[in-house]
């Protein structure tokens, strides 16, 4: 099997060095945290920006 997805060879940007990364985050992104984090002591504020949304994500899918 390929090792293109691998970590080391992802193209994906580090949310922290996003242009728009400190914008707010995007009503996908708002609804899709208020799911992972339903179940959860988790809280998603509402004035939660891109990037950081973006981290949250990734931090919930990884613990759930």
């Amino acid at each position: 099997m390929s090792e293109s997805n691998s970590p080391e060879q992802t193209t994906e940007k580090n949310p922290d060095d996003w242009v728009t990364g400190d914008e707010p985050a995007t009503g996908a992104q708002k609804s899709y945290l208020e799911t992972l984090a339903r179940g959860t002591d988790e809280e998603v504020s509402e004035d939660i920006s891109k990037a950081d949304a973006s981290k949250k994500i990734d931090d919930l899918k990884n613990d759930g």
